[in-house]
């Protein structure tokens, strides 16, 4: 009787070892992928998932360790070599051309030639047949640069297809993606799959990996803690395994001690192509209190915070403290009160080539103690910074470092402790945990408890609805520019406020 030898795994990784100077970066980690499985990689900012997809990828040779791909040893010296292994990843930042078209991108140092010049009905073929395939959010002729976010990252992936990449990785893919945008991602990742594709999906966000991985590895320092089907594996098991503690992850919050009304807003009005997209939106943020406002994307939130913050024109009134600041300038409001964590941390909120200090210092740098005589004092910005990384815990080489050499979520870290630091009366908070491991959303949002204790108005704007929950003590609901439900923290149900974030009334 003829005995079959098992499939070899898709991907396999043993005992991989890669160190940074002092810093062990993987400490002896093992991963193992089959063919057609999603496999999440998880750990919080610096455990070292990044690392080792960067050796799968051939970005970085490890110091020790062995590779196979479906039973055959590799090693590479270039992401190029692991590309024409089959690889591809889709890293953090996306790799493409905003003025280019869909094709072009796709095609971009791969493109079929006839007779030594660009076929491009070749090109635009290859591509269709790919995006029909697949069933794809793109037209082979769009511009890059006129897409969604989310369908952009769908370029990324059309790019590992055309090159036939077997195995693909993606790194952090969410952390830029509104909620809609993430499942149509997973909805692709796992067409891929039950085509036969390995996929190695990078996250800390629990309920992601419990919604569409088959199997998780957990790495903290460097090492595997936990490896295993995901459906036998509970959150709060992922969560100790992170994080080497216990974390509460549905922490409601005590409600706070509103006091007098700090933020107020009537008639609120941004127009749009056709119709509003703030459409006389009336609210008010007391002292002391989060008021949170949900809602799915596009329905106004962001247009909200814009209009309060000064980024865009609004008809209406804004009142803040006993003060009308509707005709002041972003610089004048930021003055007169109000801090802001925009949700874009990276183009709205920071200067990612300028050094951490100097992210730091925005809003300090016009007076004492980081000015003397007109100049900035250097010793005065570097100590400001230290004591802000300090305090909120932001993982950087120092100082100096530029603000895109950071991970994600200590950029987020980092923004977020600027604009608390200025202790202004009122703070708009968009997304403060987007792209955050779990460790430090419990910090984060410590922080903004604390914040509103302190006499302090919140207005918090999340795509989490269980973020709202826990932190809000009022909570906002709005469908299409507007607000169409308000829930006290007592009174507050999720299954209601779900409802009327669909235009359905409570």
């Amino acid at each position: 009787m003829t005995q079959h030898r098992p499939e070899p795994p898709a991907v396999e990784l043993r005992g991989i070892v890669k160190r940074f100077g002092a810093v062990l970066a993987n400490d002896h980690v093992d991963l193992t992928v089959a063919a057609g499985e999603i496999h999440a990689l998880m750990g919080e900012n610096g455990a070292g998932k990044s690392t080792l997809m960067a050796i799968l990828y051939g970005l970085v040779r490890p110091d020790e360790g062995a590779i196979e791909l479906a039973g055959r040893a590799v090693s590479f010296a270039s992401a190029a070599q692991a590309i024409a292994a089959g690889i591809g990843m889709v890293q953090q930042g996306f790799a493409l051309f905003d003025s280019l078209s869909v094709v072009d991108n796709v095609v971009y140092g791969a493109e079929p030639t006839r007779r030594g010049l660009l076929d491009r009905r070749a090109a635009r073929a290859a591509v269709a047949e790919l995006i029909e395939r697949h069933q794809l959010r793109l037209r082979p002729g769009d511009r890059v640069g006129d897409l969604p976010v989310g369908v952009r990252q769908q370029v990324e992936i059309l790019k590992l297809l055309y090159r036939r990449a077997r195995v693909l990785i993606l790194d952090e893919p969410t952390a830029v993606l509104t909620p809609a945008e993430t499942g149509r991602l997973f909805a692709v990742l796992r067409d891929l799959a039950a085509e036969g594709h390995p996929v190695l999906l990078v996250t800390h966000k629990l309920h992601e990996v419990e919604a569409v991985s088959d199997n998780v590895t957990v790495l903290r320092d460097g090492r595997v803690t936990m490896r295993g089907p995901t459906a036998a594996t509970g959150r709060a098991a992922l969560a100790t395994a992170m994080t080497g503690r216990e974390v509460d992850l549905d922490r409601v919050y005590p409600a706070g001690r509103p006091g007098a009304e700090a933020l107020a807003v009537y008639g609120l009005t941004v127009h749009g192509d056709g119709r509003p997209v703030l459409d006389d939106v009336s609210l008010s943020v007391r002292a002391g209190e989060i008021v949170g406002i949900a809602g799915v994307a596009g329905n106004g939130q962001t247009e909200l915070v814009a209009a309060i913050a000064g980024l865009l024109p609004a008809a209406g009134a804004i009142v803040l403290g006993e003060r009308d600041i509707g005709g002041l300038g972003v610089r004048e409001r930021r003055a007169a009160g109000i801090a802001h964590l925009p949700e874009d941390r990276a183009e709205v909120g920071s200067a990612p080539g300028a050094r951490l200090a100097d992210n730091l210092a925005v809003g300090f740098h016009r007076g004492p103690p980081l000015v003397h005589r007109g100049l900035l004092r250097a010793a005065a910005i570097r100590r400001h910074a230290e004591r802000v990384i300090e305090r909120f815990g932001v993982r950087a080489s120092g100082p100096a470092a530029p603000m895109r050499t950071l991970s994600g979520g200590n950029q987020q870290k980092a923004v977020l402790g600027r604009e608390l630091t200025h202790e202004a009366p009122v703070l708009l908070v968009e997304q403060p945990t987007r792209g955050v491991d779990i460790g430090a959303v419990v910090g984060i949002h410590t922080e903004l408890i604390a914040y509103r204790d302190a006499g302090h108005a919140v207005l918090l704007v999340s795509a989490e609805l269980s973020e709202i929950l826990g932190l809000a003590d009022r909570i906002l609901v709005m469908f299409e520019g507007r607000v169409v439900a308000e829930f006290s923290k007592a009174g507050a149900d999720a299954d209601a406020i779900g409802l009327a974030m669909a235009g359905v009334a409570p």
